[in-house]
């Protein structure tokens, strides 16, 4: 492994993943709206936040963020308040090991689906976490152009 690829990755040992993690918020249709990658070293919630910040301006006429259990607590709920003024609701399940269809967490999951598809984006070869963000935008241009 080169440096430059040592640079830009990191471990996170909750999640037993090295490399880097992405962050999205998508719209009702499925759709991105906000991108965000960073090295996995760096906490879910650090991450949607920093995501939230850079992107703040665009998420503008966001009235909720629903998120996932990764994202609970206060403090991030204050947080999503502060910067993109928006109420936090968690979809989580009720029952533990039942299998349910949530349908506000099938929004993302369609989405991140939709990624999986993409041969390029199964493992992480780029060297810069900008060129893999492009990479991400270039494949939602593709199934876009595919579907409209």
């Amino acid at each position: 492994m080169s440096t430059d690829l040592a640079k830009n990755s990191g471990y996170d040992g909750g999640k037993k993943i090295s490399g880097i993690k992405r962050h999205m918020v998508v719209d009702i249709n499925g759709l991105p709206q906000a991108i965000h990658i960073n090295r996995a070293n760096v906490s879910d919630r650090e991450g949607a936040l920093a995501m939230f910040s850079l992107s703040n301006q665009m998420l503008d006429s966001v009235q909720r963020v629903i998120v996932d259990g990764g994202y609970t607590g206060q403090d991030f709920s204050d947080q999503v308040k502060l910067i993109l003024d928006a109420s936090t609701t968690l979809a989580k399940r009720n029952e533990l090991h039942t299998f349910k269809v949530l349908p506000q967490r099938w929004i993302i999951g369609r989405s991140w689906s939709w990624l999986d598809k993409c041969s390029r984006l199964w493992k992480n070869c780029e060297r810069k976490l900008n060129s893999s963000l492009q990479m991400v935008l270039l494949d939602y241009l593709v199934l876009a152009f595919r579907r409209y």
